[in-house]
């Protein structure tokens, strides 16, 4: 890689000061014209017919303008995953339906001047139910006689894959590669176990938030908290049966979303809301509706057979898994495709398998969280391996050093199984797990500390993971950008790229400076817009530098095209050979340095009038990992159960790093989440499937008392298709937090915990079980 003014250097965020000082305009900051407040009426049965619903009383309230139920709106299938068309997620989902499928589904929606006009028509629906038997264990929702969550008959899957309501299944996925049986009566060893990943929610500090009004022209204006502005307007428009000509999707400032606003749950009651009253209206949840009604972690139980020689050389690797997908498939296919696609790679094996089943339940709807399948999986695979080196007598550090690919190596599994569908054929170009886990070992201090006395009440103990995840989703996803010189020689970029406050928007202006041979804040940058950006799928898959970013560089590329030829003009001179762009200038050995700014004027006024401009697209063919190696040490109170992390170190390798600072922050934003995940996250549900801790006075997310030391490694390598050798960073670091943690608690205290989280009751039981109580 040649030498970088910007790229790899930790500029400031774009947007950083302005942040800092509160300007940025989230939705609820939208200046709209005295808008209207809307509600949600939810479900407080897990399943349940509505016989009747009366709405008179509400509608009589002085200050409503509409009461929407399923009686009044367009009866559309539709999913609300923001995915590519088709949606690889079940069509399985109305606006407004006569049937409710969990606690919290939504019921009626009302739209009133105030917020106390909205809660007290709430109040005055009246609705009869039919209460129906309900299914809340995922293990028994394919049992013969289990209640049919999803009996209406308009429920498909768009896509050719195997989905069958009638028995509750959602989804199903078979991969296999080489012999399993083979690879079982080859094995010296064999370990085997089930892990759960449990329920879990993003929690984002802004909760879902969609705001909507008409223009000048009677067409609707969306303002929403979304990582996907174009599935947005494509599903809002299905949903109610619109023109998508009619619809504008605009995303603000957001603040957070980690999967969550991969969703398309608002829009469409807004839209209709609109519509319906003709005036603006805000629609917002709840931090309770948010942990009830939006979507979670799919709760997942990964149950994992590895087989090895006795010189440590693995034979088998068979997967099973069984997701929960609640209500509704919301992901459901994808979701549990990645529990493999995403993990089984990591180790060379030339039998692997691969079989998950995803399952529909009367709890809370499962959908896209950072991670996205692959955090479950590694928990047991990562811990089975833990095992292994142990029946093997070898140190987990070189267990993984013998056996994880390498670059120039594949698996069968990267061609067999992908998102939803067969994969992609892949060979590894750029590999740096080897310096990520030797460096990760040094800076916890791994040799010394396995070796180390543990004994008394306070037992401390090392753990370490390896994880791999991927980088957008081949021959599917595309990011678009837009590059225009204006007069002063600045650019505009227009790109349809979500910044989720991930700091995309700078690192894409870092981009284009570097090639235009300007600084950052010369770059204007404008996105999420329907109307105003060209196309992108949006903020997921961990696409938005590694796809994105190369859009960004071809426009890039078309523009510095465009600006060599007007230089040729100015010049006098045929060639544009030994041109270069550099401190605002086209500079060229024997002639006068010519001014961006000259040009822009030259090519928009002169003779030749044109404005120099680049639109251009990007659509992946592979999906190179990034690697990463985890270490944590904890501190296990034998007496309490009590656990503290003290230590975690995450070695990850994500190619070249755009600005290291931020890569660090992803990462160890990301790694907060996975410790907070597997140490105190949890959904507590009562017999009848009602969530009975929807906030956060009792459900628990890491606090800054509760942080620990984080030490984060940048491992450069150079990946060649991405743009300047760079890999995703965002999603990876949140894999390992339970089974990192899980692997230092079974050195520092002797007990294997297969269930997060690792609250002091669970481990004090397994102290017990054990015979430490």
């Amino acid at each position: 890689m040649s030498k970088t003014r910007l790229v790899g250097k930790s500029v400031p965020k774009i947007d950083g000061i302005t942040l800092s000082c509160g300007m940025p305009k989230f939705v609820e900051d939208m200046p709209l014209k005295n808008p209207l407040c809307a509600r949600i009426l939810p479900s407080p049965y897990a399943h349940a017919v509505i016989e009747d619903i009366d709405t008179s009383d509400a509608e009589k309230l002085p200050g409503v303008l509409a009461v929407l139920t399923h009686k009044n709106v367009p009866r559309i299938v539709h999913t609300t995953a923001g995915q590519g068309y088709p949606e690889p997620s079940p069509y399985d989902t109305f606006i407004l339906d006569r049937k409710v499928r969990f606690v919290g589904d939504r019921v009626a929606v009302v739209a009133a001047e105030t917020p106390e006009i909205a809660d007290e028509a709430l109040s005055l629906i009246r609705v009869r139910y039919r209460e129906l038997p309900s299914v809340l264990d995922p293990w028994k929702a394919m049992d013969p006689g289990a209640p049919v969550i999803h009996d209406e008959p308009e429920a498909y899957h768009p896509i050719s894959a195997k989905y069958d309501p009638q028995r509750n299944l959602a989804a199903e996925v078979k991969a296999v590669a080489g012999d399993l049986a083979a690879g079982e009566k080859e094995a010296d060893f064999l370990v085997e176990g089930t892990y759960h990943a449990h329920y879990a929610q993003h929690c984002p500090i802004e909760t879902h938030i969609c705001a909507g009004e008409l223009d000048h022209n009677n067409r609707l204006v969306l303002y929403t908290s979304t990582q996907v502005p174009f599935h947005a307007r494509r599903i809002t428009a299905q949903a109610l049966g619109i023109p998508l000509k009619r619809i504008r999707v605009i995303k603000p400032r957001i603040g957070g979303g980690f999967g969550a606003k991969q969703e398309v749950l608002l829009e469409d009651l807004t839209a209709l809301l609109v519509l319906t009253t003709r005036r603006p209206v805000v629609l917002k949840l709840s931090r309770q509706e948010e942990f009830l009604s939006s979507r979670t972690r799919h709760q997942m139980f990964t149950t994992m057979k590895i087989g090895a020689k006795k010189d440590g050389s693995l034979t088998l690797m068979d997967m099973k898994v069984l997701s929960n997908t609640g209500a509704y498939g919301s992901h459901a296919l994808t979701v549990m495709s990645n529990a493999g696609s995403k993990v089984l790679p990591l180790y060379r094996c030339s039998n692997i398998g691969f079989h998950g089943k995803t399952v529909y339940t009367n709890l809370p709807v499962g959908g896209a969280y950072r991670g996205y399948g692959a955090t479950q999986s590694y928990f047991a695979q990562e811990c089975l391996i833990d095992e292994m080196a142990e029946k093997l007598g070898m140190d987990p550090v070189d267990f993984r050093l013998q056996n994880h690919i390498r670059t120039g190596e594949t698996s069968p599994i990267f061609k067999a199984l992908g998102e939803g569908r067969e994969g992609n054929e892949m060979y590894i170009q750029s590999c740096g797990i080897i310096e990520c886990i030797n460096l990760g070992a040094q800076e916890i201090g791994w040799r010394e500390k396995r070796m180390s006395v543990r004994e008394g009440r306070f037992r401390r103990g090392v753990g370490m993971c390896s994880l791999m995840q991927g980088s957008s989703i081949p021959d599917i996803d595309m990011g678009s950008v837009y590059i225009k010189i204006n007069d002063d020689g600045s650019f505009n970029m227009n790109l349809g790229a979500t910044d989720l406050g991930t700091g995309s928007d700078t690192i894409f202006a870092q981009m284009a400076a570097e090639i235009l041979g300007v600084e950052s804040e010369d770059i204007i940058v404008y996105s999420s817009d329907t109307d105003m950006t060209p196309f992108d799928v949006g903020a997921y898959a961990s696409s938005t530098t590694y796809l994105s970013g190369q859009a960004v560089i071809k426009s890039a590329e078309a523009v510095r095209a465009q600006i060599f030829s007007v230089a040729c003009e100015i010049w006098g001179v045929t060639s544009t050979e030994g041109m270069e762009l550099r401190e605002h200038c086209v500079n060229l050995s024997g002639k006068d340095p010519i001014l961006l700014s000259k040009i822009a004027c030259h090519s928009l006024y002169a003779h030749n009038q044109h404005q120099i401009a680049g639109n251009e697209s990007h659509i992946t063919k592979v999906s190179p990992p990034p690697f990463s190696a985890h270490f944590a040490e904890v501190e296990v109170d034998t007496l309490t159960g009590a656990v503290r992390v003290l230590k975690y170190v995450a070695a990850i390798d994500c190619g070249t790093a755009i600005n290291p600072r931020l890569a660090e922050g992803q990462t160890e934003g990301a790694v907060a989440n996975g410790i907070s995940y597997a140490m105190w996250e949890q959904y507590v549900f009562n017999d009848k499937g009602r969530m009975l801790n929807p906030s956060f006075n009792h459900y628990h997310i890491m606090r800054t008392c509760d942080m620990p030391e984080i030490k984060t490694i940048l491992v450069p390598t150079y990946e060649p298709t991405g743009p300047f050798g760079a890999k995703s960073v965002s999603e990876i670091s949140i894999n390992g937090g339970l089974p990192v943690l899980a692997n230092a608690i079974y050195h520092a205290a002797g007990i294997r915990l297969k269930e997060g989280p690792f609250t002091p009751d669970r481990v004090l039981a397994a102290l017990k079980k054990k015979g430490n109580g």
